[in-house]
């Protein structure tokens, strides 16, 4: 059946009202990562609205919409969980109450992501209303909860609690305007040292585990920041950029980016502000690059000179997550999130461009605040990591992302995102379910994957 684009994208306009509508009345809902209660209820009730054949909250609270009776599932994804507003002076309106323009909607969680959530809603309202249901098919819309928190954790519970594995999922966090096929991934690494406390009128008699953590992370600076000459005692991560430290995989980090670390917390232990510290311990945000693992990451730190100087005071880990969801469920898992590309011919990522290039050409339509990424190719990848950790890092369920919203926005105060962006969204998604061919696929579609680690965590 050849697909009647102009009336795609005349039903979507149709739906722009009532897009923002419900945009803004999600945003109304303040949704930090466990308690996103208020949101999803807010979810669930316009799914009804709008007849979704069933609707359904699970055990951790992601809200799961249906539309369709076939065997087979599409699923598309937006995470209704955002981060806080930090500090309320750097805001200039209410980030709750938000405002609205011909242009943008303004408000905490506009652009990361439930913009995202409100376009693919509409999306199947449209197929059901157009028709357009594949069939065979089952269309699964999905507000997943506590993504900002732990990424892809959410879909570990659909996959293995809930027991859903879907064909393929279009994940529609903020993209720019491009279709994106895969991100660095990253994990949580904390370092912690020994030290020995006493007065700090002789800090001669202790040993300062301060000190030991300042020569730790100067080490970790410069693992992010040096170069890879035969100068360089400590090789900086751009080394997996070359050929020589990584032969397999140095296009693809090339493509997706360098790997990158950072301490992003710091902790210690003191018996009063006049005793030397007898603890102390860092977080590490690391990114992760293809061709590199869990396992590798860990060990660099290990290797690092200030860590092998302190030897056996030295502790090296990854953290475990087990926060609470909103309904009061615990799905303990790894603080690691692996790496990810698609082939660009898969099957599931040439639905997407073959919808975009027929609905609104094979150029990016990218809204007015990334105006500079309109220059880069449609099929692109993300800065930031998503729930295609899980989705395909883990399972290898093939994900692709397309989504209203700009990467800029995503937990920056004076967040927005654009009401052409919605409507253009939900038209794609439309377009790209009903041209997704599996007859077209070539094997494993999966490009690289870093692989799991060896916790018998699922």
């Amino acid at each position: 059946m050849a697909l009647d684009y102009e009336k795609i994208k005349e039903a979507a306009e149709k739906y722009r009202p009532d897009m923002v509508s419900f945009l803004r009345k999600m945003i109304s809902h303040p949704s930090e990562s466990c308690e996103e209660k208020e949101v999803a209820a807010c979810v669930k009730e316009e799914m009804e609205k709008l007849g979704f054949d069933k609707v359904e909250v699970d055990g951790l609270g992601n809200v799961i919409g249906w539309m369709g009776e076939g065997d087979k599932i599409m699923a598309i994804d937006s995470h209704i969980d955002t981060v806080g507003i930090g500090n309320i002076d750097n805001w200039e309106h209410d980030p709750y109450e938000g405002y609205e323009t011909d242009e943008i909607i303004y408000g905490r969680g506009g652009s990361d992501q439930e913009g995202g959530m409100a376009s693919a809603v509409y999306s199947a309202r449209i197929m059901k209303d157009l028709d357009l249901i594949p069939k065979g098919y089952r269309i699964m819309i999905v507000g997943s909860v506590q993504e900002e928190d732990c990424d892809g954790m959410c879909w570990q519970y659909i996959c293995q609690k809930d027991g859903i594995i879907p064909e393929f999922v279009i994940s529609t966090e903020p993209t720019d305007g491009g279709i994106y096929r895969g991100h660095r991934g990253r994990m949580e690494i904390r370092v912690d040292v020994n030290g020995i406390s006493c007065h700090g009128s002789a800090p001669e008699r202790g040993d300062n585990a301060i000190y030991k953590m300042a020569d730790i992370i100067q080490d970790v600076r410069s693992l992010n920041e040096n170069g890879c000459g035969k100068e360089d005692e400590i090789k900086g991560l751009v080394k997996m950029l070359e050929p020589e430290y990584n032969p397999e995989h140095y296009e693809d980090a090339r493509f997706l980016g360098r790997g990158t670390c950072t301490v992003s917390q710091i902790f210690f232990t003191s018996p009063s502000r006049c005793a030397v510290a007898d603890s102390c311990s860092i977080s590490i945000d690391r990114r992760m690059t293809a061709g590199e693992t869990w396992d590798s990451c860990l060990e660099e730190i290990r290797q690092l000179p200030s860590c092998r100087k302190y030897g056996d005071d030295v502790r090296i880990s990854m953290y475990m997550y087990d926060r609470p969801s909103w309904t009061g469920e615990v799905y303990e898992t790894e603080c690691y999130f692996p790496t990810w590309i698609n082939k660009e011919n898969s099957a599931h990522v040439q639905a997407l461009v073959d919808a975009h290039k027929a609905l609104y050409g094979d150029k990016r339509q990218s809204s007015p605040s990334s105006a500079e990424k309109r220059n880069r190719p449609l099929i692109d990848k993300w800065t930031f990591s998503t729930n295609g950790v899980a989705i395909q890092g883990r399972y290898g369920i093939p994900c692709v992302g397309f989504g209203p919203g700009a990467e800029s926005q995503a937990h920056a105060p004076n967040e927005v995102t654009y009401k052409d962006d919605l409507v253009r969204c939900a038209a794609v998604y439309v377009a790209a379910l009903n041209l997704y061919d599996a007859g077209k696929g070539t094997g494993d579609v999966t490009q690289y994957r870093a692989g799991k680690t060896d916790n018998n965590i699922l």
